[in-house]
Parts: structure tokens; C-alpha cells; sequence
């Protein structure tokens, strides 16, 4: 079983998440990715005690590492030979750098006019195109920090969300445009802004409040799912575990009830939603009230065997405790300086038998001599770019983690 993307090329030029979010996607399709960098390389290799971070290791691993100073006119020289050879070229720069270094839509096209170029901006097409925007800016600006407040001040999400929705929809775009090639379509162009993203994420709040405005004359937004519907929500269990509830249809209510023996199951008055957002108080007291009776077990134990949806809230360091986790194919051992990991997979049929090699996290420019020559450019050619700095290669002590303080 071959992945679909084996053979294809991708370049990738970014930094901290969305780029590189979506060339992760498309190596695990099987795509050769090369991640160009500059002499700095990019910031998340830099963000935990000296090196790096989660970030980069999660989504940078399966690539290859180029290290390009694309400030200097030799570097955009080699920029461009791999350009030549690629079938995509996936970049986060902020427009007017991009067009400073030479890697504008319009400059990639005279390089290779086959080359699928996709761009995540801040924003896309429009008065704001050349504004800059990361991922809380796109909060901010579509809805979702005002709803979110800590302490009554508006709050970004804890995890980077509309970066990594933007680098699916890029990836989406990406897939939709090599589609379109085997047809003769001559557009190759992927533009996705974080603004317009979080607007799409965003668009049932967004036309749920005009529904509303429309329907009753006024503003009014829709309330979020967990508490527009009593018992859909996280309770605590006697032996102070989390157990989240999935209450979302009557049939769910009632199942839920027979699981806890409450004779409120026969209870008409509480039979229907409408009803039980009446009584909201009333049902959300029976709920954590037969939860809390309960041991975590006990209570998981009823639910499961009812059929009612539950779960429990479980800390980031327990997660990929669960079997389900363990799964054939959904996660991937990497190896990465004398440390071992557990690195989820881009969710896939066949993942774990569709051939894609498993690449540690490449360190800073470990590829750059190795690429370079693979796409035409002789040893001689490759010593002078090193000679002036146009290219840098793999410097393996550039960081030591800072060791574990063991407390005494």
C-alpha cells in the first residue's frame, strides 16, 4: 500500500504553526517535504530550554531541513532551483515579506508555472490584505475571544485552533488544485487568510445570531452547546474524577435517567428539551447529584452499559494513556536526541502500513548539501553557497536541552 501523496515535492517555508501544520499533513500523505529555514531556523526549534519545542516536533518530524539566507541573492538562486523541481510550495510569510524575498505568487510562477502556491496569511483578498494577523488576532476579530473571558477580560484559547484549521483548509486547497492539474486547469493558487478561516469556523454563531435578530427583532446569540442543554456538560464523581456527559436528544435524557435509577425518566414535565431548559436548575441538580453519588467507575460502568455518551476529563499527561489511543496507526514512535516519543498521526486509514518512513525532527540544515545536489546543483556550486553564507549545513551541537532538576 502506497500513500497518496509518494513521489510529489512539497517546499516549505514557515514558522511557529500554520505552514507547518499543513506540510505535516501533506508528508504523512506521503508527500517529500523540505523545510526551508533561515540561519536562525525556524522559532519553535528554539522554545523549550533551549531547543525545541512540542510544536516542532510534532509537525516537523518526517521532513527534510534546508537551510537558506533567502537576504541574500545566491540563496534565492537555490531557493529557485528546488522551486523548479517541486509540485507545491506551502509558505506563512507576511505578504510584504514575501514579496521582499522573491517568493511572491507571481515570482514562483515564472520559476515553475506547474507549482501549486499556497499561502496562509493573515488575511486574504481585501482593505486588510497586507494588515498582519496571527491566531489570537483572528479570534479576536471573528467572535470567539469576547465569548471566552477570564475574569470578565476577553481571552484567547489555550491551543493555536484557527493556525490549525488554516493549514487543513490549506491542505484541502493543496489536494483540490494537484486534482485539478490532471484535468489541464491552469489555476494553481491557494490563498487562505486566519481571518476568513475563524469567520468559517465561525459561522454558526455568525448566522445564529441574525436567525435571531431576524426571528425576534433583536440580537440575541445562540448559547454554547454545553449549557443551552442541561446535563451535556462535565460533573464531578464521588471520588473526585470528571465524567463528561453527551445529553444532547431526549432519548439521551432518558437513557441517562434509567442508568441512575431517577424516577425522573417518567416524568412528563421533563420528557422534552424545551422543557428541561425550563427547569435548568432542576436538571442540572438531579445530574450532579446522581453523579456525585457515584464512584467514577460505578457511574462509567451504568452509562456505558445504558448507551448513554460519556467520557472522562482527562490532564494532557494521561491522554495517550488509553487503549484507543494505542490503536494500530494512530500514533508514531520518533526518536529524537536520546529522547523517545509518542507522536500522533494525521488521522488516516492505513496509517500504519502505507509505507510513510518514519524521519526524526531534522536538525537545523542536516538536509541542505543532500537536497540541493539531488536537484541539479553540482558539489562545487553547493561549497560556494556554503563558502558565503548563502546556505548553512547540519550543525548538530546547536542546542543541549537543559537537564531535569531531580528534586532531592
Amino acid at each position: 500500500m502506497s500513500a497518496p501523496l509518494s513521489g510529489r515535492r512539497v517546499i516549505e517555508i514557515g514558522t511557529m504553526l500554520a505552514a507547518p501544520f499543513a506540510s505535516h499533513i501533506l508528508s504523512q500523505l506521503g508527500a517529500e517535504v523540505i523545510k526551508v529555514e533561515p540561519p536562525a531556523g525556524d522559532p519553535t526549534r528554539s522554545l523549550v530550554r533551549g531547543g525545541p519545542s512540542g510544536t516542532f516536533i510534532a509537525y516537523s518530524h518526517g521532513k527534510k531541513s534546508v537551510c537558506i539566507d533567502l537576504s541574500k541573492s545566491e540563496g534565492r538562486s537555490a531557493l529557485h532551483t528546488l522551486l523548479a523541481s517541486a509540485d507545491a510550495l506551502v509558505h506563512n510569510l507576511a505578504p510584504k515579506a514575501a514579496r521582499k524575498l522573491g517568493v511572491g505568487r507571481e515570482d514562483c510562477a515564472a520559476i515553475n508555472p506547474n507549482l501549486v502556491y499556497c499561502h496562509i496569511r493573515g488575511y486574504a483578498a481585501g482593505p486588510q490584505e497586507d494588515d498582519l494577523a496571527s491566531n489570537p488576532v483572528a479570534e479576536a476579530a471573528t467572535g470567539v475571544m469576547e465569548g471566552n473571558r477570564i475574569q470578565g477580560r476577553p481571552s484567547r484559547l489555550g491551543p493555536s485552533y484557527h493556525d490549525q484549521f488554516a493549514g487543513a483548509y490549506a491542505v484541502i486547497g493543496v489536494l483540490a488544485s494537484l486534482l485539478q492539474a490532471r484535468s489541464g486547469a491552469a489555476e494553481r493558487h491557494v490563498e487562505v487568510g486566519l481571518y476568513e478561516t475563524g469567520l468559517h469556523v465561525a459561522a454558526r454563531d455568525l448566522v445564529g445570531v441574525q436567525l435571531k435578530t431576524q426571528l425576534l427583532g433583536r440580537p440575541e446569540r445562540e448559547p454554547h452547546g454545553e449549557f443551552s442543554m442541561p446535563g451535556y456538560g462535565a460533573y464531578l464523581t464521588a471520588d473526585e474524577r470528571w465524567l463528561y456527559l453527551l445529553m444532547l436528544t431526549d432519548g439521551h435524557w432518558l437513557k441517562f435517567c434509567e442508568a441512575m435509577d431517577l424516577p425522573e425518566a417518567r416524568d412528563p414535565a421533563l420528557a422534552k428539551l424545551r422543557e428541561r431548559k425550563k427547569a435548568r436548575e432542576q436538571v442540572e441538580g438531579l445530574v450532579k447529584q446522581a453523579i456525585g453519588a457515584l464512584t467514577f467507575d460505578v457511574a462509567m460502568s451504568r452509562l456505558k452499559t445504558a448507551g448513554v455518551g460519556c467520557t472522562e476529563v482527562l490532564p494532557i499527561e494521561r491522554v495517550l494513556e488509553a487503549p484507543q489511543a494505542h490503536t494500530p496507526g494512530k500514533l508514531r514512535q520518533v526518536a529524537f536526541r536520546g529522547l523517545q516519543f509518542e507522536v500522533p498521526e494525521f488521522p488516516r486509514q492505513g496509517a500504519d502500513r502505507d509505507g510513510v518512513a518514519t524521519l526524526a525532527p531534522a536538525a537545523l540544515g542536516e538536509h541542505t548539501l543532500q537536497v540541493l545536489e539531488q536537484a541539479g546543483m553540482s558539489a562545487a556550486e553547493c561549497a560556494a553557497l556554503v563558502a558565503s553564507g548563502a546556505v548553512c549545513t547540519d550543525n548538530p551541537d546547536s542546542f543541549a536541552w537543559a537537564p531535569v532538576r531531580q528534586e532531592a
